[in-house]
């Protein structure tokens, strides 16, 4: 096959998981954030924890957790990464958005990105299907990764997002 050289395809041009067997364990994190846009009154609830289905931000968080651990099973091209830690955190930002950030971390040969941005999603997908009977208009919106750490390309931080938990960049 002419042209440039994807680790992602075979020699017929087919899609391939990357072998990483010969790159070395390091220490890896990431850290994704997703913004959940919905009516105040809504927000507000979660915040008093008065949603019908009971506590989203606690169900939530165990389902972003549960999907950091899956994201292999999900995600075709993904290695199975043995995670030292999930941890997902909830933040406001004015009296319609929540705000979900997920940290994931491991020490292994290849990162941990989608995982976070497993788990963020999942987070959000979980608050939706908790609080739809009261807002159907609630938008998912701004997956996007706000730190990562470790591996060849090194590191990665969006100055224009803080990270919810200053403390872990």
């Amino acid at each position: 096959m002419d042209g440039p050289s994807f680790t992602h395809m075979n020699e017929q041009g087919r899609a391939q998981m990357v072998d990483v067997s010969g790159k070395p364990v390091t220490s890896r994190k990431a850290v994704a954030q997703a913004r959940i846009r919905m009516e105040p009154a809504t927000l507000q609830r979660i915040r008093e924890g008065r949603m019908a289905k009971g506590d989203v931000l606690a169900v939530a968080q165990v389902a972003g957790i549960m999907a950091a651990k899956k994201t292999a099973e999900l995600i075709p091209m993904c290695h199975p990464v043995p995670l030292n830690g999930a941890n997902i955190s909830f933040g406001f930002d004015g009296d319609d958005v929540l705000v979900v950030e997920a940290e994931v971390k491991t020490d292994h040969v290849t990162g941990v990105e989608m995982e976070a941005f497993t788990a963020v999603s999942m987070a959000a997908l979980t608050v939706y299907d908790m609080c739809k009977a009261m807002d159907r208009s609630m938008v998912v919106e701004e997956t996007l990764l706000v730190h990562k750490s470790g591996g060849k390309s090194g590191d990665f931080h969006r100055a224009e997002r803080p990270l919810l938990n200053e403390k872990e960049s």
